[in-house]
This record gives C-alpha cells, sequence and structure tokens, in this order.
C-alpha cells in the first residue's frame, strides 16, 4: 500500500512539474504584455517589439539552461567539492546503500565546506541527480543519522521533488528578473519619456500602476508558493528516509542535533535560491513561519515520533 501511494506521489509531481512550466509561461507572458504596453507608450512600437523578442529569447535560454544544468549550478552555488574516494568513504557507501534502498541511479556525491548539519538534492531527474553534504554532517552524525538524512534526500530524488524544486526556483528567478528590469527601466527616464510622447492620459496612469503593482507582487506570491511546496514535501521525504532505513530513531536523533545547532546559532550561508533544497532550513528566517522553507523541526520530529 504504501509504495503505491509513493509511485503516486511521483506522479503528482511530474503532472504538478508540467503545470508549473505552464504557470511560468502564463506569468512571464502576462507581465511582457504589460510591460510591452507601457514600452510601447513611453519609447515606441519599435522597442516594445525588440523587449517582446529579448524578454521572449531570454526567458527560454534561462529556462532550458537552468533546468538542464541545476545540479551544477547548485553544486557551484554553495562551493562544493566531489566527494574524496578515501576521505568520504563512509559517506558514499551510504548514498549507494540508500540508492539501492530506493530504486534510483546512485546519485554523484559532493561535499560543502560548512561545519553544520545539513543537505540537500539537486537535478532534473533521478539519472541527473547529485547529494551534497556539509562537511559538520559527515564528522558530526553516526551512520544510522548520515543513513536517515541521506535517505530523506534520496526519498527527493525519487519523488521528483528536485525537478519540482527546479522548475520552481527557474520560475521565482525569472518573475523576479522581469520585475527588476521593469522597475529599473522606470527609474531611468521613464517618466519624462512619457511626457514628451504625450503618453500621461488616463490608460498610461492605470499601466503603470498595473505594471508597478504586478513588479512588486508577482515575485512576492511565487516566493510563497515555492516555500509551501517546499515545506510539504519535507515530511514526506522524512517519512521516506524511515521507509529506506527501517529505523525512525535515525531522523529523530539528526533533527535534535540539528535542533541543538539552530540554539546556539551555527547555521548554514546559503544564497535564498537554493535554501529550499536542504535538508533543514538554512536561512535567517526561522521565527517567521511565513517565509520559512521548511517546516518547524519540532513539527517533523513530533511527526516522526508517531509512526
Amino acid at each position: 500500500m504504501e509504495k503505491v501511494l509513493y509511485f503516486e506521489q511521483i506522479e503528482r509531481n511530474k503532472r504538478y512539474s508540467w503545470v508549473l512550466v505552464a504557470l511560468v509561461f502564463a506569468t512571464l507572458c502576462f507581465m511582457s504584455l504589460v510591460f510591452s504596453l507601457i514600452f510601447a507608450r513611453l519609447y515606441g512600437v519599435g522597442i516594445m517589439f525588440l523587449f517582446l523578442m529579448f524578454s521572449t529569447v531570454f526567458n527560454i535560454g534561462y529556462i532550458l539552461y537552468t533546468y538542464y544544468k541545476s545540479a551544477d549550478i547548485a553544486v557551484s552555488a554553495v562551493h562544493a567539492q566531489p566527494a574524496d574516494e578515501r576521505k568520504h568513504r563512509i559517506l558514499i557507501d551510504v548514498v549507494e546503500e540508500m540508492a539501492i534502498a530506493g530504486g534510483v541511479p546512485k546519485p554523484k556525491v559532493y561535499v560543502m565546506p560548512s561545519p553544520d548539519i545539513n543537505a540537500f538534492a539537486a537535478g532534473r531527474d533521478p539519472a541527473h541527480s547529485v547529494v551534497c553534504v556539509t562537511e559538520g554532517a559527515i564528522a558530526k552524525l553516526n551512520r544510522q543519522e548520515l543513513s536517515s538524512v541521506i535517505g530523506h534526500e534520496m526519498t527527493h530524488i525519487r519523488n521528483f521533488d528536485i525537478r519540482l524544486v527546479t522548475l520552481i526556483a527557474i520560475m521565482v528567478g525569472l518573475v523576479s528578473i522581469m520585475a527588476q528590469l521593469f522597475l529599473r527601466s522606470m527609474w531611468y527616464g521613464g517618466g519624462g519619456r512619457s511626457e514628451r510622447r504625450g503618453g500621461g492620459g488616463g490608460l498610461m496612469i492605470i499601466l503603470l500602476l498595473v505594471g508597478v503593482l504586478l513588479s512588486i507582487i508577482a515575485p512576492l506570491i511565487v516566493k510563497l508558493v515555492q516555500l509551501a511546496i517546499s515545506r510539504k514535501r519535507e515530511y514526506m521525504a522524512d517519512a521516506g528516509a524511515v521507509e529506506l532505513t527501517r529505523y525512525p530513531p535515525g531522523m529523530i536523533s539528526a533533527l535534535k542535533k540539528i535542533r541543538d545547532e539552530y540554539k546556539s546559532g551555527l547555521q548554514t550561508k546559503v544564497n535564498e535560491a537554493v535554501a529550499p533544497m536542504f535538508f533543514a532550513d538554512p536561512t535567517k528566517n526561522r521565527l517567521m513561519d511565513m517565509f520559512a522553507t521548511h517546516p518547524p523541526i519540532e513539527e517533523r520530529i513530533k511527526a516522526l515520533e508517531k509512526m
């Protein structure tokens, strides 16, 4: 029964991935339409068409490059290095064991230079995935705890969560880029040009208001969607780790060690774009649940203790 539910979740994640692709294009198309109408009034139809062509080519290129290079981008962003066959033998063995247990190809293994306990998985699918573990996790976790953390990440890989998180990150990035481009263009003399072109009528004012509001609200909305989806999948990955290791105390113990690190102030310093990928929330907004990338550690522990 559990395996049936997992396969159903994988299929749902695949469907959600394509829905998100549609959403990103719909959001970007709407933003491009509004911004193009404004640029047409400010700078002329020729500039509007140039903007549309540039934004279309840039968006497609950005999506394809980020999607296919997502794993490389993620490990590069945290300055991770490939795991050493001798120095990190236990880590490599644990990753191989969890890959076999999860029925997925063994991902590439990386080590991130950070003293705290954390890890993440990235890639567009199980065949092109990576697992990255901090030096602190290798030093501070015993084998059972490390297996649980790797099992958590292997569940993300098996359930295609890594593809979903990649697509969401692309959506957030593109919407933010579009918003910043528009706001900066307005900052550098847009109003003066509208006056010279006689574009200060009621329609122009409405378009400008819509454009500014869209630039402010759209990135916030897609960011909240990103965080909400990330939090939901952490509970499932915790349960998946227990299924793979068949040892709930291992995951509970690892989370308690991370909780103690939180209290001491130790945390991973990473770019916000990759924060949702991590095993534990690496951001500074732990007191602000709305903007947290993960559910509270205590809630995750309680859920596991009920299993």
